[in-house]
């Protein structure tokens, strides 16, 4: 009987874990898949885009083949003026990025914990926000001059509004058992705060990060159009007055690189501060 019922246990367990087996298969092969796509559809695109132009489907001096492109990116980073601009418009999206998300982290927690702060600045927050930074440039390039700090300023105002409302969100939709067992604890406000209510709070603060980074871009390189002799935004507008359709390519590809590589990076930073996040187990 025992024999029976031990046979019958090992049995269970190789059922048990069987489709366990199954589903780990099945998920590195759906890994390999999503990597394999994300390579080759961006050169299907371009093997596309070649083969059009050489057919002559489409006027090669305003849509230049990707052969071409290149022909003329490693002109610009040959001659160091892709660097240089690239260079620039680098350092005024972190310097501005960064001071933007720090102000609007902050702005957006202490709106999120205390009601008399949030009842104070909802209104301003709610009538500003949905102005088009860019629209407001020329007020910023009268306060602050035409140099850097222009550019800092407008960039920093973009990405602190997404924060602030994204800090809010997620802060006000903290469970309220977290802050309960906390003051169990007697643990104190300001160590709640950092400790249980940024925590928790931190899926929407990444999302918030995710989408200023791409309107930082966005509204750096529409300033770069009017407000600047260097960067990727001038470099773009400064070829297509001269009609260098290729330079001018060449800028917009960088920018679509860039924000590409800014949602890359992010990505992980998710990785390192949420690995309890459901997509981030797997």
């Amino acid at each position: 009987m025992s024999i029976q019922e031990n046979h019958s246990d090992q049995i269970g367990r190789m059922v048990e874990i069987q489709p366990s087996k199954d589903i780990g298969q099945a998920e590195r092969f759906r890994r390999r898949r999503d990597r394999f796509l994300t390579v080759v559809s961006p050169l299907i695109l371009l093997l596309i885009w070649e083969i059009v132009i050489q057919l002559g489907l489409l006027d090669s001096r305003l849509f230049p083949a990707p052969s071409m492109i290149v022909g003329t990116f490693y002109d610009l980073v040959a001659s160091g003026e892709l660097w240089r601009h690239l260079s620039i418009s680098l350092i005024r999206i972190a310097v501005g990025f960064f001071f933007g998300a720090i102000a609007g982290v902050t702005v957006g927690t202490l709106m999120g914990v205390m009601p008399v702060v949030g009842a104070v600045l909802s209104p301003i927050v709610a009538s500003v926000y949905p102005i088009p930074k860019i629209a407001i440039f020329p007020l910023i390039m009268v306060l602050f001059g035409l140099g850097e700090m222009s550019k800092f300023v407008v960039v920093a105002i973009a990405v602190f509004f997404y924060m602030v409302i994204n800090t809010v969100a997620g802060v006000s939709n903290v469970e309220r058992i977290y802050r309960d067992v906390g003051r169990s604890f007697r643990v104190s406000r300001l160590r709640s705060v950092f400790q249980i209510t940024l925590p928790a709070a931190m899926p929407m603060i990444i999302a918030g990060l995710r989408v200023s980074a791409g309107v930082s871009l966005l509204v750096l390189v529409s300033a770069e159009f009017v407000g600047a002799e260097s960067g990727i935004g001038f470099l773009v507008w400064n070829s297509w007055q001269v009609f260098d359709v290729r330079s001018m390519f060449v800028g917009i590809i960088v920018i679509g690189f860039l924000g590409w590589a800014s949602f890359t990076l992010l990505d992980a930073i998710e990785r390192v501060c949420l690995p309890w996040a459901p997509k981030n187990r797997r």
